[in-house]
């Protein structure tokens, strides 16, 4: 049997009040380690809305852009190469 790296999914209720205001339920809080002031991103995708901590988001767009660079390429690599090529143009 093969093991999961991805966390289980679990669901929560929540209720906005008259102020458009929701409360994360405590047990969501306390894994997400989120106290009073911290700061949450509202991602809304196709799939609907999302809530995340920053350092999740971040995570996400790494994951994104990631996927954009071809296997093999350095960007590093590149840059380094248009810099020197610039030097010698000038």
């Amino acid at each position: 049997m093969e093991e999961s790296s991805r966390q289980e999914a679990r669901v929560y209720r929540s209720r906005i009040d008259s102020s458009g205001r929701m409360v994360l339920p405590s047990e969501l809080r306390d894994r997400l380690g989120l106290e009073e002031g911290s700061a949450v991103v509202v991602v809304q995708d196709e799939r609907g809305v999302h809530i995340e901590t920053p350092e999740q988001a971040l995570d996400s767009l790494r994951a994104y852009f990631k996927g954009l660079i071809p296997p093999g390429v350095s960007l590093v690599d590149e840059l380094i190469a248009e810099r020197r090529a610039e030097a010698k143009r000038d």
